[in-house]
């Protein structure tokens, strides 16, 4: 099994972080499986609605790439799952996001989950995929520290900001759990790489899920179950397929001109 492994971090800027994810991938990953990691750039180095517009777009011209070079899955690394909906219209490969399947599989360890992420201004865009999952009765809420992307990568070269940045993380989270959250969910797959070494770290007996596992998994298992049944996401409204000229008509316009 091959997995394609989409980061929108690129190696220049994010070499510690890659390092760490790709030893990180080759010990939760089933005898057999491969993961490649690919990154995007200019990486996601701001937290803004538009930079996830335009990673996006890139994203979904290399899950088509990756289907055509004959990767069995494709995963993308992000939290925010910019274009997953529309990555899935395009491929007929699985495809997971570290978002949607980090809480979908959170919805099964609690009740009320909560959510730190990096930046305030990803927050809005948070709910919405909330919102879109059909979690809003089981997020309990969204804290967010006050990290840009590029900044909390500066933590993998060092163990003291590490610390810090879990020490900033828990101040927002303990809130949450005061108010009755179960489960928490570091909003990016960033900081859960960062936190993974913390083994079994809990905030105030609330457990901090780390997804990039997770994802992994569900796209193995998700390659597993085509293989058997041969099904794959519904054809019917939002995976509905497109057709082959306009995914060509897409992948011929990078700049969408």
């Amino acid at each position: 099994m091959k997995i394609w492994y989409q980061s929108y971090v690129d190696y220049d800027n994010g070499k510690s972080y890659w390092d760490v994810l790709g030893r990180h991938l080759d010990e939760i990953v089933a005898p057999g499986t491969t993961v490649d990691i690919n990154g995007i750039t200019p990486f996601d180095s701001y937290a803004h609605p538009l930079v996830e517009f335009r990673c996006a777009r890139e994203m979904i011209c290399n899950a088509v790439q990756a289907e055509r070079e004959g990767y069995d899955a494709f995963v993308v690394g992000h939290f925010q799952d910019a274009g997953l909906y529309e990555v899935r219209a395009a491929v007929d490969i699985p495809v997971i996001a570290l978002g949607e399947a980090s809480m979908l599989y959170c919805c099964q360890l609690g009740q009320r989950i909560g959510i730190v992420t990096i930046n305030p201004r990803f927050i809005p865009w948070f709910h919405h995929q909330i919102g879109k999952y059909g979690l809003k009765e089981r997020i309990s809420g969204v804290h967010a520290m006050t990290f840009e992307p590029g900044q909390i990568l500066e933590a993998y070269s060092s163990n003291e900001r590490a610390d810090q940045v879990k020490a900033l993380f828990e101040e927002q989270a303990r809130p949450l759990v005061a108010q009755g959250t179960d489960v928490l969910i570091p909003g990016g797959g960033i900081p859960m790489l960062l936190f993974a070494k913390y083994h079994n770290h809990l905030v105030d007996e609330a457990p901090v899920i780390n997804g990039i596992p997770i994802a992994v998994k569900m796209a193995e298992m998700a390659v597993t179950l085509k293989r058997l049944t041969g099904q794959s996401v519904s054809r019917v409204s939002d995976y509905a397929k497109a057709p082959p000229e306009v995914i060509e008509e897409f992948l011929a316009h990078p700049k969408g001109l």
